[in-house]
């Protein structure tokens, strides 16, 4: 049987947000469930951030802003990795986001928009496999 790779994450904070701590915490989580985990850092652009991604061949652009930068952002690395023809990457974000703001977000597909008050939680910690059970304020867009 063929061995997988880890998934690829990469995350970034874009804008000029300077808030770190909640992406360095995510970045460890992911790595201790055996993701790969390439953090870009603070005060990227769209563009760099596309390009890191492409150049790092991830499966997840994982995006965070602290600062309400996402409204110009977020929709920006979407349309970017779209041009560059990779749609089969999961693209998430999240943040200090108003719920007003969550529908804005959520850009086709099947997505979730949660804030800063949603916990996830591991529901089976007894199998390999990780289920998370969202609490917490959530919008769904299918």
């Amino acid at each position: 049987m063929a061995q997988q790779r880890p998934i690829r994450v990469l995350l970034a904070k874009s804008g000029l947000d300077g808030h770190d701590r909640g992406i360095k915490v995510i970045s460890q989580g992911l790595r201790e469930e055996g993701m790969e985990v390439i953090y870009i850092g603070l005060r990227q652009s769209p563009e760099k951030i596309v390009n890191a991604a492409l150049q790092e061949g991830v499966d997840v652009i994982g995006l965070s802003s602290l600062s309400g930068g996402y409204r110009n952002f977020f929709p920006e690395v979407v349309k970017l990795t779209r041009e560059k023809g990779m749609d089969d990457v999961l693209i998430i974000g999240g943040g200090i986001i108003p719920e007003k703001d969550m529908q804005f977000l959520i850009i086709g597909g099947d997505a979730a928009g949660m804030s800063a008050a949603s916990r996830a939680k591991r529901k089976k910690p007894e199998t390999d496999v990780t289920v998370l059970e969202q609490t917490g304020d959530v919008s769904y867009s299918a």
